[in-house]
């Protein structure tokens, strides 16, 4: 594959084939997205939808995953920390830099990408303050840093 070195592909292959339970160098589709975060990568369940649109098969090939994972890796967030924060300005109602944990946890886990209650804890542990609200602009950044 073009603009790949050796130590590349063999990092991919080592990733795809982590996937392949069945031993015929295949992933089911259902596991793209996981491959493709383990290699780095961060795409929305759209972003991995769209790719497997066209395909027919339940199954995906080294070489058909090849092409999907360039296409992804094309795809940067253009989101910034400061498009982040000002999102989350609009919960603060009083303009303190703080946002309840209570309406943070219920955004995290039914808006946009879904998280669990569990992830949501994982994210939040530590940032709440003893009135149960969080920093936002500290929380983003955390986030980010990640």
């Amino acid at each position: 594959m073009p603009g790949y070195n050796e130590d590349q592909l063999s990092d991919f292959r080592d990733a795809f084939t982590l996937f392949d339970d069945r031993g015929d160098d295949k992933i089911h589709k259902s596991h793209l997205g996981e491959v493709v975060r383990a290699l780095g990568l961060n795409p929305t369940e759209a972003d991995i939808k769209k790719c497997l649109k066209d395909s027919s098969s339940e199954r995906i090939s080294f070489e058909q995953f090849l092409p999907i994972y360039e296409d992804l890796s094309k795809k940067k967030d253009q989101s910034t920390e400061e498009d982040f924060i000002e999102g989350l300005r609009v919960f603060d109602k009083d303009g303190s830099g703080l946002i309840n944990s209570a309406e943070l946890r219920h955004l995290l886990t039914t808006l946009g990408e879904r998280l669990t209650d569990e992830e949501v804890e994982q994210l939040l542990n530590g940032l709440e303050d003893k009135h149960g609200n969080v920093n936002y602009e500290e929380f983003v950044r955390m986030l980010l840093r990640s």
